[in-house]
């Protein structure tokens, strides 16, 4: 009896990555890609439209003020002529920039010492979680505010006598202070959540076989965490994150409404909303404009958030 010869090629499943498991979990969740779908467009359009809007988000013509939408102003012109259309999507710039920014900062500081925190331990440990509830017990408004009445004179004042030094016009672009005080205050209350949930995935993983196994060759502390600590504490990052930049936007709107965010001419969002409060019952699309792009912002982040979680964590999405 001849031998039956054996197959010499045999099919091997590609296996799956991580990532691409996720990105398949994420496609079925219709709420996650309708969020991503319009995380996209406003990204598109804090890059480009600047350069695509029909009007300058400066220009005035006081014989077209308070016009209402139509097809010349799409969402109409405010009590200065300006087009408001032009200006929400300026804002979405100043909305992009603040929140892209500061949710870096905020990742860069939590990550550090959450990670510091929860790999080595006391006394580190209690040093930073003090430091974190201290910071968390701060009301976010008496903060930001206490850090732009303090900084932003002597900054105005220094930038003032740099120009009168130089006569280098950039030193009278008082937008870049309010810029760098909103990012400041902004990362200084945006960090200690970052930190806590990076010290408790730490705390799980520092104790995981790969860790002693690393350690047993000898390799040092701060390697460890860079090689193989933080790179497995991303997942849950990641989602924060996603969830952290819609945050981030809402409070800067919020500190513009109140005045002590991003100050005009520079559009933003809460300015904007602040100044259609004060007279939405004769022009409601002063108002309904860019409360409408705030609020779809919002809603598109806390889907994407949710989304990530459940492609990231399978136990949750089952």
């Amino acid at each position: 009896m001849s031998a039956i010869p054996l197959s010499t090629t045999e099919t091997v499943e590609e296996p799956v990555s991580l990532w691409r498991d996720a990105w398949y979990r994420l496609k079925r969740n219709r709420l996650a890609i309708f969020g991503l779908v319009i995380v996209l467009i406003l990204a598109f359009t804090a890059i480009f439209g600047p350069y695509l809007t029909p009007y300058d988000y400066l220009s005035q013509d006081l014989n077209a003020r308070n016009v209402l939408p139509s097809m010349s102003h799409l969402f109409g012109t405010d009590d200065l002529g300006r087009d408001v259309f032009s200006r929400v999507v300026f804002g979405t710039r100043t909305a992009f920039l603040v929140a892209i920014i500061v949710t870096v900062f905020a990742v860069l500081i939590g990550l550090v010492l959450g990670a510091v925190a929860g790999f080595f331990g006391n006394p580190f440990d209690r040093a930073i979680m003090w430091l974190t509830d201290v910071t968390m017990s701060v009301p976010n408004l008496l903060l930001v505010v206490v850090i732009n009445a303090s900084l932003k004179s002597p900054i105005s004042k220094w930038m003032e006598a740099r120009y009168l030094a130089t006569l280098n016009p950039f030193y009278r672009e008082t937008m870049w202070v309010d810029f760098i005080l909103v990012f400041g205050s902004m990362a200084l209350i945006s960090w200690p959540p970052y930190a806590r949930l990076v010290r408790a995935q730490v705390l799980s993983i520092r104790s995981r076989p790969y860790i002693t196994a690393a350690q047993a060759l000898g390799l040092s502390n701060w390697i460890i965490i860079k090689r193989y600590v933080i790179p497995n504490a991303l997942g849950p990052l990641i989602v924060s994150v996603s969830a952290g930049l819609g945050t981030a936007m809402v409070l800067e709107s919020a500190f513009s409404f109140l005045g002590v965010g991003v100050n005009p001419p520079t559009p933003s969002w809460g300015n904007m909303i602040s100044d259609g409060l004060r007279v939405w019952q004769h022009y409601p699309h002063l108002l309904a404009a860019p409360a409408a792009v705030l609020g779809l912002a919002s809603v598109a982040f806390s889907f994407l958030g949710d989304g990530l979680n459940d492609a990231l964590n399978p136990r949750g999405s089952k």
